[in-house]
């Protein structure tokens, strides 16, 4: 079921960074990627608990400021090592200059499902 909520305003982010946002009383880790598309993927690394939200972005690729794994934006899926678990990853749209997460289902339940 879609459940789109507002988590920031489309100025809020700039090309290229990641920022912790609260969805519903999920913390997730909300990014701008430098070629204009937004992804959204839970807050936590999931090899060391590190804030993904604080890492970096590069190429839509978050780095875990902890240890380096890093995990795609949009499908949440890992894409360097340590860490060898994905993270779910939400669908994001904008609408009227609001930056909106659907935290009623992850993107990889989406792919299974």
């Amino acid at each position: 079921m879609s459940q789109f909520v507002s988590v920031a305003r489309e100025g809020d982010v700039a090309l290229g960074e990641v920022r912790v946002v609260d969805a519903d009383g999920k913390s997730l880790a909300l990014g701008h990627c430098a070629d204009g598309t937004w992804g959204a993927i839970d807050n936590v690394c999931t090899h060391d608990g590190g804030v993904l939200g604080e890492g970096e972005l590069d190429e839509c690729q978050v780095e875990c400021p902890r240890h380096g794994a890093r995990f795609d934006l949009v499908t949440g899926q890992v894409t360097s090592l340590p860490a060898v678990f994905p993270v779910n990853a939400y669908p994001v749209r904008v609408v009227d200059g609001e930056v909106q997460v659907d935290v009623g289902i992850a993107v990889k339940e989406l792919e299974i499902g």
